[in-house]
């Protein structure tokens, strides 16, 4: 059985439990009513969205009519009593409503709240005895208040995590813009000197311009390279360099602090050549996995940081064995962090990819995979 499907057997076979319970306790001899709308009300509140194509807000369209449809038909004079109003029906009701609050377009939370109330609250009425009737009313009223404020409070979450990622979002392009700063001044103060030197030496060494002009040229097309990646990034002011002065050696130093991590160079990674806000991002990246490592998967026995090339890109691959923790154990800062969010976006601005995810043994792993400058360099001198 896949891991993945377990979560919906367990849900199917609960609401299959509380289904026989209204088959056992509705009563005769119009018990059908109730067991047929409950089952169709439940199906459509818990259904997944592959199995029934129905956005929420039809869904509960039709969940809450259809109970109440059955609640009024169960209510003509000519039908006596009705029994008990089902359960799966109400419980499925109060979910409805929940991820109304939750999901809805705030426009309609209110009216479709209120038709989902109605429904939850006017089923106890085919009670046949009505003290029963307004108890179970009242009770299904403040279930339902429950129910949405749940809900409600769920949509305040999901808004606050969405603002910490846009947030994250923002903060990864003012690094990246404080990088482009950084990048190009190097770049064009490289240029200006060159061409001073072409100047004075036009006369007296004209052999040696073309290198220098090459050189320029060079220079001009990475300078346009990081400018024509970052440009739509708003540059802070108050920034310092934070390009590692050698990636190799800095992520040598990042491994050596974590203990039991190794890095591993394939022989053609040390002559690649990579934009200055790739290095960056390449350091970026081994330092916050190496620093998920710690915080989540503290007592792992072993950390490989990889990186490799094909001539064409460089990949970079950290992935480390399942951690010592404790079962439930909470990592220092807490669960939910937004590393991973400012990592990809950095990636997807320089042209890259990230992809993170579990291992079949417990453990976890990182890949980027980035463009290289001009593939293959040469030996430097």
């Amino acid at each position: 059985m896949r891991r993945e499907r377990f979560p919906a057997l367990l849900l199917a076979a609960g609401c299959g439990l509380v289904w026989a319970l209204d088959w056992i306790t509705v009563e005769r001899p119009r018990a059908w009513a109730v067991l047929v709308c409950g089952a169709a009300v439940g199906a459509i509140a818990l259904l997944p969205a592959r199995a029934l194509r129905l956005p929420l807000d039809g869904r509960a369209l039709l969940a809450a009519p259809l109970s109440l449809a059955v609640t009024g038909w169960m209510l003509l004079p000519d039908r006596g009593t009705g029994g008990s109003w089902g359960l799966l029906e109400s419980a499925a009701l109060l979910v409805l409503l929940a991820r109304c609050a939750r999901y809805t377009d705030p426009r309609r939370v209110v009216p479709l709240g209120l038709l989902l109330w109605a429904a939850a609250a006017a089923a106890p009425l085919r009670m046949p005895s009505d003290a029963a009737a307004e108890t179970a009313a009242f009770a299904l009223t403040l279930a339902a208040a429950a129910a949405a404020g749940f809900g409600g409070y769920l949509r305040i979450l999901d808004e606050r995590r969405a603002r910490a990622v846009a947030a994250v979002r923002e903060h990864e392009r003012h690094e990246l813009a404080r990088d482009l700063h950084d990048f190009v001044a190097h770049h064009v103060t490289g240029i200006v000197v060159q061409a001073q030197a072409a100047q004075a030496i036009r006369e007296h060494a004209p052999e040696r311009l073309d290198p220098l002009l090459r050189s320029i040229e060079r220079a001009g097309g990475e300078t346009l390279d990081s400018m024509r990646r970052l440009v739509r990034v708003l540059r802070e002011q108050d920034s310092g360099p934070v390009r590692p002065q050698d990636l190799l050696a800095e992520l040598g130093l990042l491994a050596a602090g974590r203990p039991g991590a190794v890095l591993e160079l394939a022989d053609p990674v040390r002559r690649v050549r990579l934009a200055p806000e790739v290095e960056t991002s390449v350091h970026r990246l081994v330092q916050e996995a190496l620093t998920n490592v710690t915080r989540h998967a503290p007592g792992a026995r072993s950390t490989r940081v990889r990186l490799t090339t094909d001539g064409v890109h460089l990949t970079v691959e950290v992935t480390n064995s399942p951690g010592a923790a404790r079962r439930g154990h909470a990592p220092p800062g807490g669960r939910g962090g937004l590393g991973l969010i400012g990592l990809r976006e950095r990636a997807l601005a320089v042209d890259g990819r990230l992809t993170a995810g579990p291992l079949p043994d417990g453990g976890w792993r990182v890949t980027g995979v980035f463009p290289l400058l001009d593939g293959l360099a040469g030996s430097k001198a």
